[in-house]
């Protein structure tokens, strides 16, 4: 049984997100979000005084190109790091994309069961005033 990914929510007042939620968020072992970002410039989080990574929104962006081309498109690190140099605008719109979607589809999953929850009581009324 594979990891599942657990997505951020970005919140406007959270500047910076922990290694340990990057890693729940695309659902990856902590050393990979490492090499990711020891492979690619574009990835380059801040570092507290005691060296704890801290991403803002926009590595995590970055993160998102790397994920989409490595994982679901399979390229090679050389490959994706490649693609990135050649075609930024087009990856990161697919992947900004791809968000909306991924947010659209829990939008639409919790209101799917908001309406089985309202059906489930408009039934039990109905039985019970019959």
């Amino acid at each position: 049984m594979g990891k599942r990914r657990k997505p951020i929510q970005f919140v406007d007042k959270k500047l910076f997100y922990s290694i340990q939620e990057i890693a729940d968020h695309f659902a990856e072992d902590i050393p990979t979000i490492r090499y990711w970002e020891k492979e690619f410039d574009n990835i380059n989080p801040k570092k507290s005084a005691g060296g704890t990574r801290q991403y803002s929104k926009e590595d995590v962006k970055q993160l998102e190109m790397v994920y989409y081309l490595v994982r679901e498109k399979k390229f090679t690190i050389e490959g994706a790091r490649q693609e990135l140099k050649l075609k930024k605008d087009d990856i990161e719109r697919r992947a900004m994309a791809l968000e909306k979607l991924q947010d659209l589809k829990k939008e639409l999953l919790l209101l799917s069961e908001e309406f089985d929850q309202l059906h489930e009581i408009q039934k039990y009324t109905k039985a019970t005033t019959e």
